[in-house]
């Protein structure tokens, strides 16, 4: 493994993921972990930027007289999960856990932005260390950070990121050319009626028999209208009609979510789930009302950086250790905004199956969004040479 010298020691990572780790913040509430980066990125002499979409922020190093950029992003945010683990390092706030690693993500760039602070003679141009809100749960800070002019203000050639994951042997990187996560959507829809006693059907007009038809029908739209060689999902989750037994109420709603890997797949889907639920609602003398939200498109990883992504792994862990052509998974992630901004790869780093977790963790796997979740340290000086030896390759010194 060639990990980056200043990495032989990283105890003072793990203690700043193990301090974010107790100090989880919730999407947009960031307010002290930004205050810890950016004071951090400080303290080491990389210029700092403030009130990104918020609490995100960006730190930018430059170094030479060179034109080019990198971009590196990582998520802050933590979920509204009550944590099980009872080690030292559990989360001090109730209802809020960093269950799917982002306090892991933010001190890998914060160990790659100090080592590269160091090293300021081994790149020639610029690095936005990018450190975003609002991650999960929808909230598309990615897009937001974007929309705040994120890549006008610090302008990147690429972009890349990378997310624990179970893949394998810990230290393991996985990704592809193409598509590595779905996109991320929400529908609900609402079927309107007229209400009466249950034992009187025929005197209102029933919005549940609506509902469970077109639940039924919604089951039908991936097979028949998205081709078998792609993949994508139509789940029904949610069903709501009356809270009485004996009532038939006025209002009844079926909801769930959609995954696909590319937008005209997902586009077909709309379509056709807007016309399912208008005709069926006609058909049992309803009125329906759709919503379709789009939180996050596919994240599709561009070619070139992909493979000179897979190269800078290669050199980090050797070739046995990089899978570069792994399975898109159904999972969804907003830095997919950002790819669809600018070039560049997002990726997986293995953290392992839950043997590095201390004594006092909690009874679940070590798979995120679990309540026994905890980030392996192992990791940190891995991602961050990935990092650093990115940074040394897209922005080589001038000899």
């Amino acid at each position: 493994m060639n990990l980056a010298d200043s990495f032989a020691d990283f105890t003072r990572f793990v203690d700043i993921r193990r301090d974010i780790h107790a100090h989880p913040e919730l999407g947009f509430e960031e307010h002290r972990t930004s205050d810890k980066v950016a004071k951090l990125l400080a303290e080491w002499g990389i210029e700092v930027h403030r009130g990104i979409a918020g609490t995100g922020l960006v730190g930018v190093l430059r170094r030479g007289s060179g034109t080019r950029s990198i971009g590196l992003r990582a998520d802050m945010d933590a979920l509204p999960l009550h944590e099980a683990n009872q080690f030292a390092h559990r989360s001090t706030h109730d209802g809020r856990m960093h269950a799917c690693g982002h306090d892991g993500h933010t001190t890998m760039l914060l160990a790659a932005a100090w080592h590269l602070a160091q090293e300021g003679s081994r790149f020639d141009g610029t690095v936005n260390f990018i450190f975003q809100p609002a991650e999960e749960m929808g909230k598309a800070g990615a897009k937001k950070m974007i929309e705040d002019g994120l890549f006008e203000r610090f302008p990147c050639d690429a972009v890349f990121a990378l997310h624990n994951f179970p893949v394998g042997e810990v230290g393991r990187f996985a990704l592809n050319e193409g598509a590595l996560m779905a996109s991320s959507n929400t529908y609900k829809v609402t079927l309107r009626g007229r209400g009466t006693h249950a034992s009187m059907p025929h005197t209102g007009v029933d919005p549940v028999g609506a509902v469970i038809a077109l639940a039924q029908q919604l089951q039908t739209i991936v097979p028949r209208n998205v081709a078998s060689t792609e993949r994508a999902l139509v789940a029904v989750t949610q069903l709501q009609g009356s809270d009485a037994p004996n009532v038939i109420p006025d209002v009844a709603s079926v909801g769930g979510t959609v995954r696909t890997f590319s937008i005209p797949a997902l586009d077909r889907i709309e379509q056709r789930l807007r016309t399912l639920a208008e005709h069926i609602a006609l058909a049992h003398e309803c009125s329906a009302e759709v919503s379709f939200l789009r939180a996050s498109p596919p994240v599709v990883n561009h070619r070139d950086e992909a493979r000179f992504a897979a190269a800078v792994m290669r050199e980090v862990v050797g070739e046995q250790m990089v899978t570069d052509d792994f399975p898109a998974v159904m999972g969804a992630e907003d830095f997919a905004h950002m790819l669809l901004a600018r070039p560049g790869c997002y990726a997986f780093l293995g953290n392992g199956d839950g043997d590095h977790r201390l004594e006092g963790h909690g009874p679940g796997p070590c798979i995120i969004h679990n309540t026994s979740f905890d980030f392996n340290d192992e990791i940190i000086p891995i991602g961050a040479s990935y990092f650093v030896k990115l940074v040394e390759r897209w922005l080589p010194a001038v000899p």
